[in-house]
């Protein structure tokens, strides 16, 4: 499924004609009039999507500045917040992007920007929760031992509280007492597992996804199963992925359009032709004799 068919960045005139404004324009250091200037130097086509489409390049390539520009101009749902210059908003006027028509209100609605940190936010919610259960759990035990091990009598209606807990304490034993009074625990997982599925939670039927460098905090592993769920989130249930990434697991995705953001011109390529994949396969051929022995 296709929601965004193209994204175009301003023209080389555009942007020129932008930064030799007299006046407030040059007044301005370089880096405030973000993300003017970033794409400058390199020639950008239309952008044009298939149902996974991705964009490879080292840092400062301008990978994820695009997804934000994306994002912005279809005002899609996301959690952490970007950097952006008071230039971002005249830049963003001057993009063009290119909807189809199942980009509907349900499918808006189901779409979302997902960055590294969004996910790292994630994983410290579910430290401070755990956290928050260990403490209570501790209150608990403590309770239940005393609880336990008192010698009480019941004198008026206001100790029926009391009584209950200490009757409860001497029926069951400290975990099952535990268990019954505070949440299930936060499943002991991984901070990759526990990034995976956030991405498995937060990816719904129908919907456009950004996602920038989704494979930080994964294992080689849960790259592959990450791939696999991406795939079928595209088979099964009409998504549509833009993605934002140099791992060789994800670039690898059935059917993805790679736009390599390195060269002076950025261009479509095979995820195989990419310098750095070739860095890997390089390094892992030179090394085979001890991978077969």
């Amino acid at each position: 499924m296709v929601y965004i068919r193209s994204f175009q960045l301003p023209s080389v005139s555009e942007e020129t004609n932008f930064l030799s404004r007299d006046g407030e324009n040059k007044r301005t250091c370089y880096t405030s009039r973000y993300p003017f200037g970033i794409f400058l130097s390199r020639e950008v086509p239309r952008l044009r999507f298939e149902p996974v489409t991705i964009l490879c390049g080292g840092n400062g390539s301008g990978k994820t500045t695009i997804l934000n520009l994306i994002g912005e101009k279809l005002s899609l749902h996301r959690g952490a917040v970007f950097n952006r210059s008071a230039f971002f908003g005249r830049y963003l006027d001057l993009c063009q992007a290119e909807t189809a028509p199942a980009f509907d209100r349900a499918v808006k609605e189901a779409s979302r920007v997902i960055t590294s940190d969004d996910v790292f936010d994630y994983l410290l919610d579910l430290r401070s929760l755990n956290e928050g259960i260990d403490r209570r759990r501790k209150e608990l035990l403590a309770e239940y031992a005393e609880a336990r091990y008192a010698s009480f009598q019941m004198r008026s209606l206001a100790d029926v509280d009391r009584l209950r807990q200490v009757a409860d304490a001497q029926r069951k034993t400290g975990s099952r007492y535990v268990r019954d009074r505070v949440m299930n625990d936060v499943p002991g997982q991984s901070n990759g597992e526990s990034a995976f599925l956030f991405f498995t939670r937060q990816i719904e039927e129908g919907g456009l996804y950004l996602l920038d460098e989704p494979e930080n905090s994964l294992s080689p592993r849960l790259q592959l199963e990450l791939r696999q769920f991406l795939e079928d989130s595209v088979r099964f249930y009409r998504c549509q992925f833009v993605i934002a990434t140099h791992s060789p697991f994800l670039l690898s995705l059935r059917g993805a359009k790679i736009y390599d953001l390195d060269g002076d011109k950025v261009e479509v390529r095979p995820w195989t032709q990419l310098p750095h994949v070739r860095a890997y396969y390089e390094f892992f051929r030179e090394h085979q004799t001890e991978f077969d022995g």
